[in-house]
């Protein structure tokens, strides 16, 4: 029976992995070996900034493994969404550490690198022709917010992997990407059901997340024939079963049924999990359904200011229970000796409160189960840095000796555990852009350069 098996190192390169999975995944002879790099959870910073979540030993470590155990196998090695967002400073980032390992190690590949940054004329081109959606709620993408945004990625499809295959590469390094671009594309380009491919890239692209127990920080196979494919982890501590392979579906999905990609949707409605053996979890009946417009999704990071923190605790029931109004007094303070400097409008000023509704806002507890100790995060952003850092010890302060009714000691409202007491944050990002551009071919933009390492 034709089959191509295709090995997934981890869910995110630098997050780890065991060796000994790595090594069971080499004695099931994939066709192909491939790891996720980036994501947009860990927010817009990464993308506007340049920056990586990942540090380098991390990636020296990981990389360096799994770039061994391909040229070892001979075997392709793909690695998207480089350096975390997958602009050209992540991209240009990874590609320093694998001319590093390449040259420690020895090893001589030829090496295609896609770039995923999207030119912002042709964004504000596709603006102007009404190609441009928007996702879900988000406004509508306006020609400001393109010129606004540090950098904008595309996030590509299967096209520039298959063409960067034929060519003969054996390291791929692409920039932004669909996380199941990264597993399906040589299944795709090797004629396999569409379907099938791209539902076992969405899954296998977190490593072993589906497995029991979940771990993005290990290994896992696929294995595609023509009308099913099976999973196995790579660790014999891990399991598989349908429920988990199906309740991985849920995992960033607004619909568990369909998921969408450049070319079209995948449509899961008749997915049939079967049960081989406690490690192995056949799926079939999974169709794809080809797009009548091809899509890119975008995204892009605008620079909206400079953060300043500071972090205190409070065990006082008598200020507990009046944080609404010492807030309201601290705000109404600071801007009362802000006022000839800065209006309210200049500086945005919020107080975090940790024990009482910091993760959920608005689920506050009511007085029979009120907390008997809250942290705060006081946090101010503002237009320069200086600026932030006033505006927060102001706040800080003001805090501290805040009066209110009832309270009967002055020697301070708050506990600081780190002296000093307030961090710079930097620069702050947010997303300007994420929408979906329509074209005709969403792999035009993303040009294929190679060379050769070593």
């Amino acid at each position: 029976m034709k089959e191509i098996r295709v090995m997934a190192v981890c869910g995110f390169l630098g997050y780890g992995f065991p060796v000994e999975s790595l090594e069971a995944g080499l004695a099931g002879r994939p066709h192909v070996i491939g790891v996720d790099s980036g994501s947009t959870d860990p927010g817009p910073y990464y993308l506007g900034s340049g920056s990586q979540l990942i540090k380098k030993p991390q990636m020296v470590r990981d990389l360096g493994l799994s770039l061994a155990a391909a040229r070892k196998t001979g075997v392709p090695y793909v690695i998207g969404s480089a350096g975390t967002a997958g602009g050209d400073p992540h991209v240009d980032s990874v590609l320093e550490v694998l001319y590093e390992v390449a040259k420690r190690d020895g090893h001589r590949f030829k090496l295609a690198v896609i770039r995923s940054e999207i030119e912002k004329n042709s964004v504000k081109q596709a603006i102007r022709g009404g190609r441009i959606r928007s996702m879900g709620k988000l406004p509508t993408l306006t020609e400001e917010d393109v010129n606004q945004s540090v950098r904008i990625v595309g996030q590509m499809g299967v096209g520039p992997f298959i063409k960067a295959f034929e060519a003969g590469a054996e390291v791929i390094i692409a920039g932004r990407s669909c996380d199941t671009a990264i597993y399906a594309s040589m299944a795709v380009m090797k004629g396999y059901d569409l379907g099938l491919a791209y539902h076992m890239g969405k899954i296998i692209e977190c490593g072993a997340m589906c497995a029991t127990p979940a771990n993005g920080c290990d290994g896992i196979m696929a294995t595609l024939r023509d009308d099913h494919f099976e999973l196995e982890p790579l660790n014999p501590h891990r399991r598989l079963s349908p429920t988990s392979v199906a309740a991985h579906m849920m995992y960033e999905q607004p619909d568990p049924y369909v998921f969408y990609e450049p070319e079209g949707m995948v449509d899961l409605r008749d997915t049939e999990m079967e049960q081989v053996d406690d490690r192995h979890v056949r799926v079939r009946g999974t169709r794809f359904i080809p797009a009548s417009t091809q899509t890119l999704k975008l995204e892009g990071a605008r620079l909206c200011g400079y953060r300043t923190i500071s972090v205190a605790g409070m065990t006082d029931p008598i200020l507990i229970a009046r944080l609404d109004e010492v807030e309201v007094i601290v705000k109404d303070t600071v801007a009362e000796m802000l006022h000839h400097d800065l209006s309210p409008g200049d500086y945005e000023l919020r107080f975090i409160y940790y024990g009482r509704d910091g993760v959920l806002k608005g689920s506050s507890t009511g007085p029979e189960t009120a907390s008997k100790e809250i942290g705060v995060v006081i946090e101010v952003i503002a237009g320069d840095q200086s600026t932030s850092d006033s505006v927060l010890a102001l706040a800080r302060s003001s805090f501290l000796h805040c009066g209110f009714e009832g309270r009967k000691a002055t020697a301070g409202n708050l506990a600081f555990p780190f002296s000093p007491s307030d961090f710079q944050g930097g620069p702050v990002y947010e997303f300007s852009v994420y929408h979906l551009m329509e074209m005709e071919d969403a792999s035009v933009p993303f040009s294929v350069e190679f060379e050769q390492v070593g």
